[in-house]
Order: C-alpha cells, then structure tokens, then sequence
C-alpha cells in the first residue's frame, strides 16, 4: 500500500498544499486533479521519492520511501511530462533499453510487438524517435507499461499528445493493471471513465 501523511510542498515563496494525506492500496487509482501551477507533478515527485517534502511521509507497505531506496523504485514505473526517449534511437531500441533498466531483457521481436500493441507500426518503430509525430513518442513512451511487473505506475498527463484510440488502448491497459490488483496514481486534465476502483484527489482548491 502506498500511503501519503500530512505532506506539505513549497516551491520558492510559495507554498503549494499543505496537510495532505491519502492510502493508495491494490486494486485502487487515484487521480489527482488540479489547476496547472498546483503542485500535481510535485506530487508525484514526492510520491516517487524524487523529491522531499517540506513536512510529512511516504510510506510503502509501512516502511518510509526514504529507508527503501532502490528497492521501492523496483516496485514502479514512472512515466512523466517528458517522454524520456533518446532521439537517436528507435522506438524499438528505446523500449528494450528501457526494460534493460528496469531489469527486464525483451527480444527485438518482443520489442516490436509491444509496440504495434500500442499503435505504432513496425516501419515506424524502426524510425530514429525524432522523426515521429508527438502522438507516436508518447505511445513510444508508455510502451514500457504492457509486460511491466510494477506494482505501483505513476503517471504524469498519459493521455496528452494522444489521439482517441490512444486514449481508449491506454484507458484499458490502466483498467487490466488496477483489475489485476496493481496500483495507480495519475494526474490528468480529462476525466477517467474506468470501471475499477477510483477515487479523486484534488489539490490547489
């Protein structure tokens, strides 16, 4: 279970929330909503233990984000504003490097089936990143999401650059992952229409 208390964030003069708290737990989604500039993203940093909070804790199964380390980090998957890919390299080698990261080794035939799985076709997974469409790099980025065993998936505004069928594929795979009992904690400007359990967090009100 991931488990927020108390938690405060202050970015230069100006504090972004205070006091918050909330429990994520198997089979659960959060979706935090918010105005941009309201402190979603440093959110999710803190959650990620990227970033400290100014007062309150982290904890995962019981135990403080800040005492486990790496070894929280292999219980998620992250996947933010940026898309995280290197522009010199394929879609597809973009993929098997990002599961060589996570300690996974997938074939470049594996690679390659993901990435049709989320929409990208084999001639273009081919393609170095940087001659793709924006909508592409962000399917190229959340292809690291299908096979992955992380319990925990943070997600930063998955859903930009994203056309419906994007939104429809990804909208199913976040609905397979909590069904399974996976746990997930999104930030998103569009509504989430997802049959598993959801609950709503909204800061900066």
């Amino acid at each position: 279970m991931l488990q927020a208390s108390a938690l405060e964030c202050i970015r230069g003069e100006r504090r972004l929330f205070a006091g918050l708290s909330f429990a994520l737990k198997p089979g659960e989604l959060l979706h935090v909503e918010g105005a941009n500039g309201a402190g979603k993203t440093s959110l999710l940093r803190i959650a990620l233990g990227l970033t400290p909070p100014e007062s309150g804790e982290v904890r995962w199964n019981g135990t403080p984000i800040r005492d486990l380390g790496e070894a929280y980090r292999r219980e998620l998957t992250y996947c933010g504003h940026s898309n995280a890919l290197k522009d010199d390299l394929s879609a597809v080698e973009n993929v098997r490097a990002a599961a060589a990261l996570s300690g996974r080794r997938i074939g470049h035939n594996d690679a390659l089936t993901v990435l049709e799985r989320v929409g990208i076709a084999a001639a273009a997974a081919e393609l170095a990143v940087r001659s793709l469409s924006q909508g592409q790099k962000r399917r190229a980025a959340l292809a690291r999401l299908p096979g992955s065993d992380a319990k925990l998936w943070v997600l930063d505004e998955p859903f930009a650059a994203l056309d419906a069928d994007g939104v429809g594929w990804l909208s199913g795979l976040l609905e397979a992952h909590v069904a399974g009992g996976g746990l997930a904690l999104v930030t998103s400007h569009q509504p989430l229409s997802l049959r598993a359990g959801r609950a709503t967090l909204r800061i900066g009100a």
